[in-house]
């Protein structure tokens, strides 16, 4: 005999929000987030977004302080500094994603070789350490010297340094995951190469690589700026914000503002992809959280 169920009796059964995105993120990467979040929407709409063009002189309005018509002032050649800025952007998150993309997909595959195969491991660790044993900056003025300054030869030459460092983290990855029972059980069933490294392996890679990735952008970002500061970036016609500050820096003194912009674009952007590296990197390995939280 069924009785009925008293629905006042029963315990109040809470029910659970739906964690937002934000909400996993936590403040700072919240505020990280948004920060580039703006920045790639005004790198994308630069063309609407900026009032003159870029790279337009006009002498007669050259250092200029900020006002109604140049909303942070103009530059020794006249040209808007905020367009510059807006314009700016471009570069440095091409560069960014850029060198990130191409590292992970040149490191991957060889850091999965370089952890299965001990012999090949040999061979590719030395030369992975003959090319961290070389400073980046160095590596990144020199291949530029060589062919020659513009976005893809800086781009190339940023990335080089990168490719080792994913390489190594890649590999130590793999030599723990291959020790796996589940990995030497596939082996022993006699599954595939291609199988046992897409399957087994490749997974265990992607928490740490979309770490190292942001932790990629951010770096290649700034040597973008330092090779531009220094004369060895892209061309000086085109924006960017390592040639802002470099040409800006003869009129620090006159004009302060001509550095402190693009300065502050450019830490913005670093500082928020590194704290999205961070947020990734406590979201993706609980036993972070859990260590944090026994303090």
């Amino acid at each position: 005999m069924a009785f009925p169920v008293d629905a006042s009796a029963e315990p109040a059964r809470r029910r659970r929000l739906p964690v937002l995105p934000f909400e996993r993120l936590g403040f700072a990467g919240s505020v990280a987030a948004v920060v580039l979040f703006l920045i790639v929407a005004m790198a994308i709409f630069a063309p609407l977004l900026a009032p003159y063009d870029p790279i337009e002189m006009n002498p007669a309005q050259r250092l200029k302080a900020a006002s109604d018509l140049h909303w942070m002032g103009t530059d020794a050649y006249g040209r808007d500094l905020f367009s510059r800025v807006i314009y700016g952007a471009r570069i440095s998150l091409i560069v960014g994603i850029g060198a990130a993309a191409i590292s992970v997909a040149v490191g991957l595959p060889l850091g999965l070789l370089a952890g299965f195969f001990r012999p090949l491991d040999a061979v590719l660790m030395r030369i992975m350490d003959g090319l961290m044993a070389i400073p980046s900056i160095l590596l990144a003025i020199a291949v530029v010297s060589l062919a020659g300054a513009s976005l893809w030869t800086v781009l190339v030459a940023i990335t080089l340094p990168e490719i080792p460092r994913v390489v190594r983290l890649v590999r130590s990855v793999v030599l723990g995951a291959r020790e796996e029972p589940y990995v030497e059980a596939a082996i022993a069933v006699g599954s595939s190469l291609p199988k046992i490294m897409w399957r087994h392996l490749m997974p265990n890679t992607l928490g740490p690589l979309i770490v190292q990735a942001t932790y990629v952008c951010a770096s290649a970002i700034l040597t973008e700026a330092i090779l531009s500061f220094l004369g060895a970036g892209v061309g000086t016609e085109t924006p960017s914000w390592g040639n802002i500050m470099s040409e800006g820096r003869v009129y620090f003194q006159l004009l302060p503002l001509l550095i402190f912009w693009p300065g502050l674009f450019l830490s913005a952007c670093i500082l928020a992809i590194n704290l999205l590296g961070d947020t990734a990197r406590d979201l993706l390995d609980p036993r972070l959280k859990q260590r944090g939280a026994g303090r």
